[in-house]
């Protein structure tokens, strides 16, 4: 609101006031503050990233529904399965917990009604697509919180799958009761897939990779196979039980007899599996998204199809009556496949009638006075900085981190471990290749100018804990992994000293979660470029046990912890010991700009901060809608951020020279 002008004799009092009174200490030493500090230091554009990404889905009759990820509240949608268009939506209300849904990876039918079951609050929700009306059932857990799977029995009752507390909880539509069949495994976490049937419920666990049969009547817990790593899949069908472990597919007896561990391939894992009235089973095939067949007896199963969705993830494959095979794709997608002839049709639902929205990004890149780069679900949106026009492109997952070398950007992605290019002018995108042996999950991508190289630190999936740091060339594609580089840790973020041909390392003890711990505080390494080797590794703090970004300046290495949250370090490289530390609001990524080393962190609302030898606050209310770290992009030569406020882009001025910016976000 615009300052009313003071009348003239207000004025002249000020004026011989400040004249008769003699400065202060404080004031006299205060430094005078720019003019830009008293100009709109927050600008706004609208949200970052869209999305029409789902999770769960589930078909009944002519008719599929699907349940958005990312959107606050979610949205259920109706699907035609005919026509391939949405014909309804309705929105998942806020339950009884602290926190709203996001998303809902678990869908069912029963008894003619979708049963969606929701994160990050553990909630079970009911759609009546007679009256349209959406019902909070039960709760099983507090925000946090996932229901991972769902799985109706023929007699209607649902049974579901959460976490982080590794159960299984049966709720009876009639009733409303609920058991808890307790933990299925010491230390399990997921309860990723479930099946059922007259007799038994089936749970496949993540961390411990079980397969599990609970009777229905008596609770009786029992271990049917145990695979090579997490079971993600679960179907049954007649005697059968079929599940996927990895690289292979376990083929198992209802009584734990007969056993097979089918083959998948070196390269390739199935996403979803769906079972024909005659036995033979469909899947596809993740990172790609090919389409494959199997019977019970088969060696290995045979690919039918190339993939109706490159390098998606398929969310639910169903059969409709006239041999084809229906999937919805995680991107946001449907597609049929017609078995008899192999052709395929894609939809995209945004296109078909589902409502888009503001989705959490993932990672941010600006190219200056060109473009910035938005990573989300499946896709990238780019604000032309200048024309202001938006536009957005798919890509093969989630770019977690972002990164330019000349006329590209290289992104790496999960879940698939994929290292993709996007051509600035074109916006095609490439893949370099999968960072195989296990790590799926890349935190951190940088550019090696001096030896044109890519470096990626990454984590394990399941339970494992060691990452690893890869060199990854951009003009061949040639992938050299080195894991295990800081023994028993995952690696979260790295920092190239580039003249010195060092790159630093940020360690997690946890890995990739679902195994103990080997060491109780995460290291620092030093990596040579030039030799491959360690030079040397130290723990910096004594019980902080996740580095989630570190960044190397002027000598120290600048460090914020996750786990503890906020704590943050300057470790001297010199002497490798602590110089400066302190407490944040929470943990983001870190970036140096004109000389100074600043940090965007979670929590306490999204603040931003400068770091020497103590914290100075910066800014806050940002917002903590970030999905993987909160970022800085400053312009080149200016105090100006390109950042979030909410889930809208927003460019922001960190002059450390100003007041503390209050930032309000956006209604999204």
């Amino acid at each position: 609101m615009p300052r009313r002008p003071l009348a003239v004799p207000a004025v002249l009092a000020v004026l011989a006031a400040g004249l008769l009174l003699p400065a202060s200490p404080a004031q006299a030493a205060a430094p005078a503050q720019p003019s830009s500090c008293a100009a709109p230091r927050v600008e706004t554009f609208g949200p970052a990233s869209m999305t029409g990404a789902i999770v769960g889905a589930a078909v009944h009759q002519d008719k599929a529904y699907v349940v958005t990820r990312g959107q606050k509240p979610p949205v259920l949608a109706e699907i035609d399965v005919n026509t391939r268009t949405v014909v309804r939506s309705v929105r998942l209300p806020d339950g009884p917990a602290a926190g709203e849904p996001e998303g809902g990876w678990a869908t069912a039918v029963a008894g003619g009604k979708v049963y969606v079951g929701t994160y990050p609050v553990p909630d079970l929700y009911r759609f009546d697509p007679a009256t349209g009306e959406v019902a909070h059932l039960a709760s099983f857990g507090k925000n946090g919180g996932y229901i991972w799977s769902l799985a109706a029995a023929p007699d209607g009752t649902i049974y579901a799958g959460t976490y982080p507390d590794g159960r299984v909880r049966e709720y009876v539509p009639a009733t409303g009761a609920v058991r808890d069949f307790g933990v299925l495994a010491t230390g399990e976490r997921y309860v990723r897939a479930l099946a059922a049937d007259a007799d038994n419920v089936y749970a496949g666990l993540l961390d411990k990779g079980k397969l599990m049969a609970i009777n229905r009547a008596t609770g009786a817990v029992t271990e049917l196979a145990q695979g090579t790593t997490g079971i993600s899949v679960v179907v049954e069908h007649g005697d059968r039980i079929l599940a996927v472990s990895g690289q292979t597919l376990i083929d198992v007896r209802k009584d734990g007899t007969d056993a097979r561990n089918v083959p998948l391939g070196p390269t390739s894992s199935l996403d979803a599996l769906t079972v024909a009235p005659d036995g033979t089973v469909y899947g596809t095939s993740r990172p790609d998204g090919a389409v494959y067949r199997y019977r019970t007896g088969d060696s290995a199963p045979t690919r039918i199809a190339g993939p109706p969705s490159q390098d998606d993830e398929t969310r639910k494959l169903a059969l409709t009556g006239d041999g084809t095979l229906v999937g919805f794709s995680g991107s946001g997608g449907m597609w049929s496949l017609d078995l008899g002839t192999g052709r395929s049709t894609f939809t995209d639902l945004i296109e078909a009638g589902l409502p888009a929205g503001a989705e959490r990004p993932q990672s941010m890149l600006l190219v200056p006075n060109r473009a910035l780069y938005v990573g989300g679900h499946f896709f990238m949106d780019v604000r032309d900085l200048r024309t202001g026009k938006q536009r957005r492109f798919r890509v093969p997952g989630e770019p977690k981190d972002l990164v330019r070398r000349g006329d590209k950007i290289y992104a790496a992605v999960y879940p698939s471990g994929n290292i993709i290019s996007i051509d600035l002018h074109t916006d095609e995108v490439r893949s370099l290749g999968y960072l195989g042996h296990g790590q799926q999950r890349p935190w951190d991508i940088e550019y090696d100018p001096v030896r044109d190289k890519l470096l990626v630190a990454s984590a394990p999936l399941g339970a494992e804990l060691e990452g690893a740091l890869s060199i990854v060339d951009p003009r061949t594609g040639h992938i050299d992994v080195y894991k295990g580089v800081i023994p028993g840790q995952s690696l979260m973020s790295l920092s190239l000293d580039a003249g010195k041909g060092i790159v630093y390392l940020g360690g997690d003890v946890l890995g990739g979660g679902g195994t103990p711990p080997v060491h109780t505080a995460a290291s620092v390494a030093a990596f040579d470029l030039r030799s491959r080797t360690v030079l040397w590794q130290v723990e910096p703090v004594a019980g902080f046990r996740t580095f989630q970004d570190v960044k190397v300046h002027d000598g120290l290495l600048y460090g914020v912890y996750k786990r503890n949250s906020g704590a943050w370090i300057a470790l001297d490289l010199a002497t490798r010991t602590v110089r400066h530390q302190g407490t944040l609001s929470g943990y983001g990524e870190l970036t140096v700009h004109r000389g100074r080393v600043f940090v965007s962190t979670f929590f306490g609302g999204g603040n931003a901060y400068e770091l020497s030898d103590t914290a100075t606050h910066l800014a806050t209310g940002l917002g903590d809608d970030w999905y993987t770290n909160p970022q800085l992009h400053f312009e080149p030569g200016s105090w100006k951020a390109w950042a979030l406020s909410g889930r809208h882009l927003a460019r922001i001025d960190l002059n450390p020279r100003c007041p503390l910016l209050t930032v309000t976000p956006p209604q999204s």
